[in-house]
């Protein structure tokens, strides 16, 4: 049986990609690395509790006492690496945890994986590394890195660690760069998931500046779709880009939602811009689709409602999260041990 290593999987990409490798993939067994920060929540692997082919591991990426002995114990075939911090606001006002995760983080992996001989590194990146767009145009994967925010400077460096792993020792690695992602277990702090939770208390729905910052959105089973295929085909040494050709200006995204719950329009507020924002993001995919024949297959009309009708249904989860009650669920499954518990969940 394969083993792969993922990283930051109880957190919001991470989880997502966990449930879907091991429903399409019998032949694959996860060793699943997570600190369990504030965005990494266990509840999200709930369903998984019992499944032999699925083992968590709490440790934190940044120490390598900690990461090195898991990498020994079950040597990985391949590591795919999600865990991250990635929300600009926080990396605005505390930068340095960005680094340290990020950076180092990243980098403790990469000398984990040379030694014990892993087959294949998946950096899993975004594409903000980019910087911001003019009114035209798309980033491809030769366009250069311009990162505005440190969170964006930090997953840069990141990216650069893993392709000079490749390129002066020879690791087997590829990085990919993805747009917005939405759909189940989003972090409330991110633009849907907050505005669905706001609305549904009847609270303010806050939009930076005039409402007009563009993005480009995919559903998140699209976005581990994409990176199962660069796992499996991707070239070593290569960038992939990752979107569905889906850009939508925030507040018309806002607008939707709150269609789709029944709301009104007067719940929407403009507050000042954040510092650095990035005006408009777009991704050009024809790479995955040339080369790897990769498509994304949920319209974004769908998506949404059934990101909506998710929300709506798992109130309990995100009503946790808000109050801090979800760090609870840790502590129900591992109490105090000062290891931080390992084993099948």
């Amino acid at each position: 049986m394969r083993t792969i290593l993922i990283t930051g999987g109880a957190g919001f990409i991470g989880s997502n990609f966990v449930h879907r490798v091991l429903e399409h993939h019998r032949d694959t067994r996860i060793v699943n690395v997570d600190a369990l920060t504030y965005a990494g929540n266990l509840e999200n692997l709930a369903a998984l509790e019992g499944d032999s082919r699925h083992l968590f591991v709490r440790v934190d990426i940044c120490d390598p006492e900690q990461i090195g002995p898991v990498f020994e114990e079950h040597r990985p075939e391949a590591v795919v690496h999600f865990a991250a911090e990635s929300h600009v606001d926080r990396s605005i006002t505390g930068a340095a945890a960005f680094v340290r995760t990020n950076v180092l983080g990243t980098q403790n992996l990469l000398d984990a994986s040379q030694k014990t001989g892993v087959g294949r590194f998946v950096q899993v990146s975004t594409d903000e590394v980019y910087g911001s767009l003019g009114a035209e145009g798309a980033f491809t994967e030769s366009s250069p890195l311009d990162p505005s925010s440190p969170y964006s400077a930090s997953k840069a460096g990141a990216d650069l660690l893993v392709l000079a792993a490749h390129h002066t020792l020879g690791l087997d690695a590829v990085v990919t760069r993805c747009s917005n992602n939405y759909g189940p277990y989003q972090f409330p702090e991110k633009l849907i998931p907050l505005m669905i939770a706001n609305a549904l208390e009847g609270k303010k729905l806050p939009i930076y500046g005039d409402g007009q910052n563009v993005r480009d959105w995919i559903h998140v089973q699209d976005h581990c779709q994409a990176v199962w295929r660069v796992l499996e085909a991707g070239r070593p040494g290569e960038v992939y880009n990752i979107g569905s050709s889906n850009e939508w200006p925030n507040l018309k995204i806002v607008k939707k939602l709150l269609s789709l719950l029944g709301k009104g329009e007067e719940l929407i507020d403009f507050v000042p811009d954040r510092p650095g924002h990035d005006r408009r993001y777009a991704i050009d995919p024809r790479k995955m689709r040339d080369e790897l024949g990769w498509e994304p297959e949920v319209t974004f009309d769908e998506g949404l409602r059934q990101t909506v009708a998710w929300y709506v249904s798992h109130r309990d989860w995100w009503e946790r999260i808000r109050t801090g009650e979800y760090l609870r669920y840790y502590e129900s499954q591992y109490g105090n041990r000062r290891d931080g518990g390992t084993g099948a969940l």
